[in-house]
C-alpha cells in the first residue's frame, strides 16, 4: 500500500501561512484543526444547494475565512442526504478548542462577532456567504494597498476578499479552463501570486483517496480530506476537479466554474 500523511503541525510549518449565538473570532497561534467529515468518501450529494452571488465570501471546506471587524469562520463538517445539504459552520479563521458552531442549511443566518451573514450557498467544498450589512460588503470588496504577496499574515486583505481585481489575479495565476495543475506529494509546497500555497497532505493509491491543504495569509484556508478522482474543489475563487491520482501527485484540472 502506498500511503503517508504529514502532520497537522507539519502542514503549518511548509505552508507560507492556508442561526445563533456567537462570540468573537480566531486569533493567536494556528493550531491543527481536528480531522472533518469525510465527505468525498460517502457523500449523497447534490454538490450543491443553493445559489452563489457573484459577490459572496468563499469558506472552504477544512479552513478558515477572516471576516470584516476581527472575526473569522470555518466550514467544519458537511452533510447531504441525496436531496438537500447542511454545514457546520466553526466561529474562528482557525481552529481553537471550545469554539462555538451551528448547522446551517441555505437560506439561513448566522452572526459572527456582531456581524449577520446569510448562508446562500452550500456545496461539498465551500459554503458561501453573503454579509448583511453594506458596510460589511464593502469592507470585503476594498482593493488591497498592494497586488503583491509577501507570503506571511499581511497577505490577508489578498486572501479574505471579494475584490475583482485580486480574484483576477489569483485566477491568472492558474492553468487555463481545462488544463491541469499537478500538486506533488511528501510534503512539496506549491505557492501562488495571491499569497495561496497548496500542499499534498496524504495520498492512498490503494483507498483511491488523497488530502489536499491550502493555507493563505498564516491561515489554513482548506484542508480537503479523502478527495476522490472526480471531486471538486477549489482555491482562491477558482473550482477544480480532481483529475488523477498516483503514488508522487494529485492532479486537479480546472473546471469551468
Amino acid at each position: 500500500m502506498s500511503r503517508y500523511r504529514i502532520a497537522g503541525s507539519a502542514l503549518t510549518l511548509l505552508a507560507l501561512a492556508g442561526c445563533g449565538s456567537s462570540s468573537s473570532g480566531g486569533g493567536g497561534t494556528p493550531t491543527t484543526a481536528p480531522a472533518t467529515t469525510q465527505v468525498a468518501a460517502e457523500d449523497k450529494g447534490p454538490v450543491c444547494v443553493g445559489e452563489a452571488p457573484q459577490d459572496g465570501l468563499h469558506v472552504l471546506r477544512g479552513g478558515g475565512f477572516r471576516l470584516p471587524g476581527g472575526g473569522g469562520v470555518q466550514y467544519a463538517e458537511a452533510e447531504a442526504d441525496g436531496t438537500t445539504r447542511k454545514a457546520t459552520l466553526r466561529e474562528g479563521d482557525r481552529y481553537k478548542s471550545g469554539q462555538h458552531q451551528w448547522t446551517v442549511e441555505p437560506g439561513g443566518q448566522v452572526t459572527v462577532s456582531g456581524h449577520a451573514y446569510t448562508v446562500r450557498q452550500i456545496c461539498s467544498y465551500r459554503v458561501v456567504l453573503e454579509p448583511k450589512a453594506a458596510a460589511d460588503k464593502a469592507a470585503l470588496a476594498t482593493a488591497p494597498k498592494s497586488m503583491e504577496a509577501v507570503e506571511d499574515s499581511a497577505d490577508a486583505s489578498l486572501c479574505f476578499t471579494t475584490n475583482p481585481d485580486v480574484l483576477a489575479a489569483a485566477a491568472a495565476g492558474f492553468p487555463a479552463e481545462g488544463e491541469e495543475l499537478s500538486l506533488v506529494g511528501n510534503g512539496g509546497v506549491q505557492r501562488f501570486p495571491t499569497g495561496l500555497s497548496l500542499t499534498v497532505s496524504y495520498l492512498d493509491t490503494d483507498a483511491g483517496t488523497a488530502g489536499i491543504a491550502a493555507n493563505c495569509a498564516a491561515i489554513p484556508v482548506a484542508a480537503y480530506e479523502d478527495v476522490r478522482v472526480g471531486d471538486p474543489v477549489e482555491f482562491a475563487g477558482v473550482v477544480f476537479k480532481v483529475s488523477t491520482l498516483t503514488e508522487t501527485a494529485v492532479t486537479i484540472t480546472r473546471s469551468n466554474s
